[in-house]
């Protein structure tokens, strides 16, 4: 049966699993079957389809799982035959250092036992001396090259080990479960014109393939630059040449159903079946975590990114690289461009003195593109600095979204207990304290700022305790139940506003009060 050469031209990633396009010239002499050899085992046989151009029908496709004694891959097949190599020179090396300990065993054995003989035979006088001395030589010498030899050997053990557990390492990288077994395709054709050729297309869809979308979002002023890229990582057992590569956000699913409403019952409840099992096939996966990010500034001129062209779908959208992509199997997270966004932010400041005398930049962005962007991990860049990673939840066009960029040095926080008392009622025994908050706040940068200043008083949880005469000023702009106070302060460069919050709490007579702070 004549195998098709059809190498892969096309890759569709999902979110969960990856629909692969082969294409390939066959001639129609060799009979009305051909074949798609070395398929990975785990792909969708309902998935295939197969088409085609020339003087042929197709009259019938036929899906087989072949069962190899070795492995299909012909790159695993080299991988496992030199394991097989080694090892047999590793197992040839630990007989040859097995004959070596035998020789300095057995000599060391020797010059034990000539050694009490040669001293007998001297102190009787039957011996000569140089001959006793030449023996001795001998012997010592012929222990000492076993000794050398069963060193080097050892030496050369280590090596080959060390080489074998690398060829163990780069084996299971392949994922031998895809690569011991294959899946063909048998393509059954009516024939019109036997000297001609045909032009088939062979498409499937494989699990074990993902794609997860990472972010770097870059805010310089009240510019900011969001730009996605695709995370794709496969372990189908075939590697994945330089193709055409689309990232996908649809989700194919193992059955496609229209929800129905079905009859809301009422019952009395009766006891709980036994849980059913798991049905075989079921849908499975997730999204694999993502990796971390580098940033690098240069002085020389900026680099654009070029951009993936984007299909909107009605309920997806396609991504397409710009160029061919190579995807090996085994891959984690391999990195491509996807798109970039070019939004304006609102700057404002927001801080917590009570909790760190410190003011926090926070970027509110409005999605004003066409682009839904999918939840992931983003790294965040504040001008060239790196602030750190976040989340991304999923933002829709016209949604806004709140970034923190970390700490500003040049606004200054500082909040100082400025009066406090602690005394008791002379008639109702009541106990009595009284405090008083300071919070300064300066602009040390050279625009204007708005920062948000949260503060709280305390709250009574019991009807002998009570919180009374709060004051503030100047007066927030917003109060919550919970004693938590907002002011939002606008100051020039170089200025600096205060803000004070004072409170009684009375304590009933014979009442310890808990929770106080200052």
């Amino acid at each position: 049966m004549p195998t098709v050469e059809a190498p892969i031209t096309a890759v569709t990633v999902y979110p969960q699993r990856a629909r692969i396009t082969r294409r390939g010239t066959a001639p129609l002499d060799g009979g009305p079957r051909l074949e798609f050899a070395g398929l990975p085992v785990g792909l969708d046989p309902s998935s295939v389809r197969v088409t085609g151009t020339g003087p042929a029908l197709i009259t019938g496709v036929d899906v087989r799982t072949e069962w190899h004694a070795g492995p299909a891959d012909p790159a695993l097949q080299a991988l496992v035959e030199q394991r097989r190599a080694d090892q047999a020179t590793l197992d040839s090396v630990l007989d040859d250092e097995a004959a070596e300990t035998m020789k300095v065993d057995l000599l060391t054995s020797l010059a034990k036992r000539s050694g009490s003989s040669f001293a007998k035979a001297l102190a009787n006088g039957t011996a000569e001396p140089s001959r006793v001395a030449e023996v001795t030589d001998a012997l010592s010498a012929r222990l000492a090259s076993a000794l050398k030899a069963r060193r080097v050997l050892s030496e050369r053990i280590a090596r080959l080990r060390e080489d074998l557990a690398a060829l163990d390492r780069r084996i299971e990288a392949h994922d031998t479960r895809a690569g011991r077994d294959s899946t063909s395709v048998i393509v059954e054709l009516e024939i019109a014109d036997p000297a001609a050729e045909a032009e088939l297309e062979l498409s499937y869809v494989v699990a074990d393939a993902t794609w997860e979308p990472g972010y770097d979002i870059r805010v310089r002023g009240t510019d900011v630059t969001v730009v996605s890229y695709g995370l794709v990582s496969q372990q189908t057992g075939e590697d994945w040449p330089e193709c055409e590569l689309a990232l996908s956000t649809a989700r194919p699913a193992v059955s496609v159903v229209v929800p129905e409403l079905q009859p809301w019952y009422l019952d009395r409840v009766l006891p709980a079946p036994a849980a059913p099992a798991a049905a075989y096939g079921a849908a499975a996966g997730g999204i694999p975590d993502g990796v971390r990010r580098q940033y690098m500034a240069s002085s020389a001129s900026v680099m654009e990114n070029k951009m993936a062209a984007v299909e909107q779908g009605t309920t997806a959208v396609t991504y397409r690289p710009s160029r061919p992509v190579a995807v090996p199997s085994g891959a984690q997270g391999h990195r491509t461009t996807l798109a970039q966004l070019e939004l304006t932010a609102s700057l404002g400041y927001v801080t917590a003195p009570v909790l760190a005398q410190e003011a926090y930049l926070r970027a509110t962005v409005e999605n004003t593109s066409e682009h839904a962007l999918r939840p992931g991990r983003a790294s965040v860049f504040h001008d060239a600095e790196f602030v750190g990673t976040t989340v991304l939840e999923p933002w829709a066009p016209g949604e806004e979204l709140e970034l923190a960029l970390g700490v500003d040095d040049r606004i200054r926080i500082e909040r100082e207990l400025v009066r406090r008392t602690a005394s008791k009622a002379t008639l109702s025994g009541q106990k009595r304290r009284e405090a008083e908050y300071r919070i300064s706040v300066g602009n040390h940068g050279p625009r204007e700022a708005v920062v948000t200043v949260l503060d709280q008083a305390p709250v009574s949880r019991d009807d002998t305790i009570t919180v009374k005469d709060v004051k503030t000023s100047p007066d927030p702009v917003e109060t919550s139940a919970l004693g938590e106070f907002t002011w939002k302060l606008t100051l020039a460069p170089g200025e600096v506003k205060n803000v004070t919050l004072s409170y009684r709490v009375d304590v009933a007579k014979g009442v310890e009060l808990s929770g106080w702070r200052e």
